[in-house]
């Protein structure tokens, strides 16, 4: 029996790998080409980019009105292939009703948000919705191949898609087509190419199973069965979705393009890492955090968590808010010096997000979902009030000082709440916080001093790299001493 467990949990584990290695090498790719892609493209593209793929992403986000979740939970393949046909044709009826509302309100929309530029290209809104975006494919063939346990597969799709996107956004401006449109090109290929073959390899294998058990009565059954998913889960997806394109929409509404463009490259170098640990991290812990709940230990992995959070966030971000600017200067060009000003007001907002995130999951373990929801809306309109009044103002800095000021205040809230359910002493929290801050302190004051005596980008990259190398050679150090020490006692 306990032979079987551990078959089990190795199966787990390397599902687990091949799902998450085909998100971190498609996202890896998205980061290391970046240096390239500045070289061609200017902010504006960039911002005019970023404008369309927040819109399609929202879209995308509920075009399936959730029902795709559904395709996990039946226990037989019949009724999930139903939910899959369910999937399809919801997707297909969003993308429809795309058309309409872009012939009739392109042009105001396009008007609010200050970019003409991006009209001929609306008509790929519909098509790119039901392709399901970006980089995650179409929702309902990557919830199929779940069930099927075909992750490597879905990690396979997603590298192919990366690699298409970004080989025709170089290609585009080697050949002196570097335009907002030529960004949006990228994905409208991938999109198609990628989830076409999905589609296809879905297809060759299920074909009977869809021919046969796909009808319109049980897909109607279906659709009553799991209607819980478009009255609650869709609301939430969408709500979220919005919250994290507001800086976008709002930055384009009261700014413009460039510095929606400057936003969204900041973001990306910020987000994109972050959350790749954090997701990585939330994936174990949720887990572990279920199984320590059930003996009362919570407390404990908890803190350990908490504590692992702040050593791999802290130094990080710290560094960021010092150096940003000159680390944007020396990969990307004098063009982006002020994303990395946008970065260096950012990143402590990304640390309190960065450890509040995985730390989330806790609320389905203590059940706690509707105190999340409650904190979700107050972080929606903190967003949106931030942005308004740096707006309002004309002034962008202080948008993006209020928007990460607001952020560090509802998600250091967030991260406090979540711990204190969890039998953590604040007084715990603000001792691992403090000791890790100290150490930063005597770096972050070199760095300064670097920077006002000798102004050069490179050298305070340069420095500033070996001085985080050092950083976590100690943490690893000290992590293998406390082990050590722990399997002696």
């Amino acid at each position: 029996m306990r032979q079987g467990l551990d078959r089990s949990g190795k199966a787990f584990f390397v599902d687990v790998i091949k799902l998450v290695s085909g998100s971190a090498i498609a996202q890896i790719l998205m980061v290391l080409f970046l240096p390239i892609l500045t070289r061609f493209y200017f902010p504006s593209d960039f911002g005019a980019y970023s404008i369309f793929a927040s819109i399609t992403g929202i879209i995308s986000a509920i075009s399936c009105l959730r029902y795709e979740n559904a395709i996990l939970l039946p226990k037989t393949d019949e009724e999930a292939a139903n939910m899959m046909g369910v999937s399809l044709f919801m997707s297909s009826a969003v993308s429809l009703l795309m058309v309409p509302f872009i012939w009739l309100g392109g042009p105001l929309l396009l008007s609010i948000l200050k970019m003409p530029s991006l009209g001929e290209y609306l008509w790929l809104i519909p098509p790119i919705t039901f392709f399901g975006g970006a980089t995650l494919g179409h929702p309902a063939l990557n919830n199929w191949n779940t069930r099927k346990k075909r992750f490597g597969r879905i990690s396979i799709i997603q590298v192919i898609n990366a690699v298409i996107i970004v080989g025709w956004q170089i290609s585009a401006g080697i050949v002196g087509r570097a335009t907002g449109g030529s960004l949006i090109g990228g994905v409208f290929v991938g999109s198609i190419i990628s989830t076409s073959l999905l589609g296809w390899l879905v297809w060759r294998e299920g074909r009977d199973i869809f021919i046969k058990n796909i009808n319109f009565k049980d897909m109607i059954s279906g659709i009553k069965r799991y209607r819980k998913f478009p009255l609650y889960d869709s609301w939430a997806t969408l709500l979220n979705s919005v919250s994290w394109q507001l800086p976008i929409f709002v930055l384009s509404f009261y700014f413009s393009p460039i510095a929606v463009g400057f936003y969204a490259l900041g973001n990306s170098v910020l987000r994109i890492p972050m959350n790749l640990v954090g997701s990585a991290i939330a994936q174990v812990f949720l887990q572990r955090a279920a199984e320590a709940n059930i003996k009362n230990e919570l407390a404990i992995i908890v803190e350990r968590v908490f504590r692992n959070l702040v050593v791999l966030g802290m130094f990080p971000m710290l560094l960021l808010s010092i150096i940003g600017r000159d680390l944007f200067i020396v990969l990307f060009g004098n063009n982006w010096a002020e994303s990395g000003v946008y970065v260096q007001i950012l990143s402590i907002w990304m640390f309190f997000w960065f450890i509040s995130s995985p730390l989330s999951v806790l609320f389905r373990v203590l059940e706690k979902q509707g105190f999340l929801l409650l904190l979700n809306i107050v972080i929606f309109l903190t967003r949106l009030l931030s942005l308004i009044i740096g707006g309002w103002f004309n002034n962008v800095y202080l948008a993006l000082v209020l928007f990460s000021v607001s952020g560090i205040i509802v998600y250091g809230y967030l991260s406090l709440a979540i711990t204190s359910f969890s039998g953590v002493s604040k007084m715990r929290i603000a001792q691992i916080l403090l000791r890790y801050l100290l150490l930063f302190i005597p770096c972050g004051s070199l760095i300064l001093i670097i920077q006002k005596y000798i102004p050069s980008p490179v050298l305070i990259v340069v420095i500033a790299i070996g001085i985080l190398g050092l950083y976590f050679l100690y943490f690893f150090l000290s992590e293998t001493k406390s082990m050590h020490l722990v399997k002696r006692e």
